[in-house]
């Protein structure tokens, strides 16, 4: 398999690659994260992807096999972003409780001659939650780098969520399953 530059700094894209025993190194280009209004929310994931996996393809200058993610949490067919403060987090969190949202990855694996672009949704429910819940979580954990105010893998996965549809990873931030397959014919 090609080397393979992960153009994420997200620490839960790289341990989830790492157990996969995916060999990498990572490389982030600054991008915008920039929601284009005509795409549905799965072509925004992946073109925001796309446009990470390019500034690194420029930035290196070499035919490396480059793979980028971008995770973003829907509901009610709005695409909800990462929370600017503890006020919006906590409006996030409580428009989420109780209700079922969409999580969807979009994913570029690319080189100088090839690209697959995909993207992976995952329904995700959550118990009502209450503000004193809400509050515990976002002062515990901090979570305004996370597409949704949530880390599924942190305190208020474990307590909050009632059930899940589609791939626990991809959740996580990708779906790691399906990129690994994707990765070992790429090549």
């Amino acid at each position: 398999m090609a080397e393979i530059i992960l153009a994420s700094g997200s620490p839960r894209r790289k341990q989830l690659l790492e157990w996969a025993e995916v060999d990498f190194t990572i490389c982030v280009q600054p991008t915008d994260e920039v929601v284009l209004p005509h795409l549905s929310p799965a072509e925004a994931a992946i073109h925001i992807a796309e446009q990470k996996a390019i500034a690194v393809q420029n930035f290196l200058k070499t035919s490396y096999t480059i793979l980028a993610a971008d995770t973003i949490v829907v509901l009610d067919n709005q695409i909800i972003g990462k929370p600017k403060d503890r006020g919006d987090a906590i409006r996030i969190l409580t428009q989420l409780s109780g209700r079922t949202h969409t999580v969807i990855t979009g994913v570029v694996i690319l080189n100088s001659e090839r690209k697959i672009s995909f993207s992976d949704a995952t329904e995700v429910e959550f118990h009502s939650l209450t503000l004193e819940q809400i509050s515990f979580y976002i002062d515990k954990y901090k979570p305004y780098d996370k597409a949704g105010a949530y880390a599924i893998q942190e305190w208020i996965g474990v307590i909050g969520i009632k059930r899940i549809n589609g791939d626990f990873y991809n959740v996580m931030g990708l779906p790691v399953s399906r990129v690994a397959q994707t990765l070992a014919k790429f090549s």
